[in-house]
């Protein structure tokens, strides 16, 4: 059993939707066509892929449903959190009655019984280090910073003995943030997040071992459109093997 994750799919299926990604560079060449080739030969059934963040370009739910199915026709469990663009992303409890291989995670977290492994997280908010805060972004800030805590809460109420964090935005730059102290607080062992796009913004985030967890980006654009192993239960997170 392998568990694998990609970030910011940007899909757009809906005819209602022109948001051509190409536009981006050409990283973005086919992206949805790419990311299915590849998520095709990679995952099986009975792997798990994690999705943080900006999956659809949908508005409302309605405009982001084609962008579901097609995640949803893909092989293997599949775990989503909200992005800055998931506009369309509302109803959390009926979100979770769409589709029974899709868990829309939210002050939640979804436990791989198989592996005892919880995966938790929020969307996040840029951090301190990276802009100036008005009222608003600390008002957000701290939000997230609550919804990270109680799906952490929760791996610790299930019991679970590895904890794997997902985030949209960077959880930091370069300095440690709130949202580094809390993973390290409740031993989070991995974290992987997304937003970041082109050359020059992915050294805008946080990569490799910073007190005690693994951080990776895993932007669309950064892994070339390939979804990323980050376990393989036959080596375990910290095998060369799952680091490729």
């Amino acid at each position: 059993m392998k568990i694998y994750a990609i970030a910011d799919l940007h899909l757009s299926f809906d005819e209602r939707i022109d948001k051509p990604m190409d536009v981006f560079g050409a990283g973005w060449d086919d992206h949805a066509e790419r990311v299915r080739a590849a998520w095709t030969d990679l995952v099986t059934e009975a792997d798990v892929v994690i999705i943080p963040g900006d999956i659809s370009w949908g508005l409302k739910l309605d405009e982001a449903m084609a962008d579901l199915e097609w995640i949803h026709n893909l092989p293997g469990q599949k775990v989503l959190l909200r992005g800055n663009h998931d506009l369309w992303w509302c109803r959390i409890q009926y979100l979770r009655t769409l589709y029974d291989d899709m868990h829309f995670l939210q002050n939640d977290c979804y436990y791989i019984e198989p592996l005892d492994i919880a995966v938790c997280g929020s969307r996040g908010w840029p951090t301190p280090d990276v802009i100036a805060y008005t009222e608003h972004d600390r008002k957000m800030y701290l939000r997230e910073q609550g919804r990270l805590r109680n799906s952490l809460s929760e791996a610790k109420r299930i019991g679970a003995s590895r904890i794997i964090t997902a985030m949209h935005y960077p959880p930091a730059k370069t300095e440690e943030t709130e949202f580094t102290r809390i993973m390290q607080e409740f031993g989070v062992e991995q974290c992987i997040y997304g937003h970041l796009h082109g050359m020059t913004a992915w050294e805008n985030g946080i990569k490799g071992e910073y007190g005690g967890v693994d951080y990776r980006l895993v932007s669309l654009d950064y892994l070339g459109a390939r979804p990323k192993l980050i376990y393989d239960s036959e080596f375990g997170a910290d095998d060369k093997a799952a680091r490729r």
